[in-house]
């Protein structure tokens, strides 16, 4: 799966000019654009413009100070998750660490701080981001592919159907209807008898003849069922001519 590349930014925000130059300075190496604020309420209507991996801000700033713009961006929903780093001077007071993470703050530096120290927390910062914007992107595709009606683009059309004693299939036999008995048993065994007699064999007239006693058998045994138990005329002289024809086709029988 691909995934769109990140052209996310990183917000410095300070109200002095000389900060957001060695800011710039330092992060110059990293191949994402930044974006300068002079102020916190500057800096509220870039995030809400565009979107950023991460933001640095200097707590110490008038008007709406770093915690309070940290606090505002926490609050909206679209800008909730973007990580940010709080920046301030060495005479600080020591709860300003904890008052930053309270506001959600992810990191706290104090300056001056090393430029190496900076761009490495910045850059696992991006890469975070990145890794977030990918399975985003992957989980959104899974999603489609799973809710789509239709098959994916390319992919075949299942084939359709076709009857197995169509010219295209030769190979497969056509399956047998079963039949609807429309007349009494003794037309019935003497039909299928008769079908036997005319069906198409093997090619040899030991399985015709064979075909012929078997619908005899069967005529025999409905005319018994329909005598209930009762012989009737002829019955055994007719056993003893199928018994001869038999003994006469399988000649290996009594062996």
């Amino acid at each position: 799966m691909t995934t769109a590349p990140d052209t996310s930014s990183i917000l410095i925000v300070d109200d002095m000019e000389e900060n957001l130059v060695a800011l710039e300075a330092v992060l110059s190496s990293l191949t994402q654009k930044v974006v300068r604020a002079r102020s916190g309420e500057e800096a509220l209507k870039a995030m809400l413009r565009e979107e950023f991996s991460v933001v640095l801000i200097d707590v110490m700033m008038p008007g709406m100070n770093g915690f309070e713009t940290a606090a505002n961006i926490k609050g909206l929903d679209q800008t909730k998750d973007v990580p940010i780093i709080l920046l301030t001077g060495a005479s600080v007071d020591p709860n300003y660490a904890y008052r930053g993470y309270t506001v959600g703050a992810a990191d706290f530096l104090i300056k001056p701080f090393d430029p190496w120290l900076l761009r490495t927390k910045v850059n696992v910062f991006l890469d975070l981001h990145r890794k977030n914007r990918q399975l985003a992107a992957q989980a959104d595709q899974l999603k489609r592919l799973l809710t789509s009606d239709s098959p994916p683009e390319g992919a075949p059309e299942p084939p359709a159907s076709e009857d197995a004693s169509s010219p295209e299939n030769p190979a497969q036999p056509t399956p047998a209807k079963t039949p609807v008995l429309t007349e009494s048993p003794q037309e019935a065994a003497a039909g299928d008898a008769e079908q036997q007699d005319t069906a198409p064999g093997d090619g040899s007239d030991d399985s015709t003849r064979l075909a012929e006693i078997a619908g005899q058998l069967a005529q025999l045994e409905l005319t018994l069922r329909d005598n209930k138990g009762r012989e009737p005329e002829g019955l055994a002289e007719r056993i003893a001519d199928l018994e001869r024809a038999v003994s006469r086709l399988l000649p290996e029988r009594g062996r």
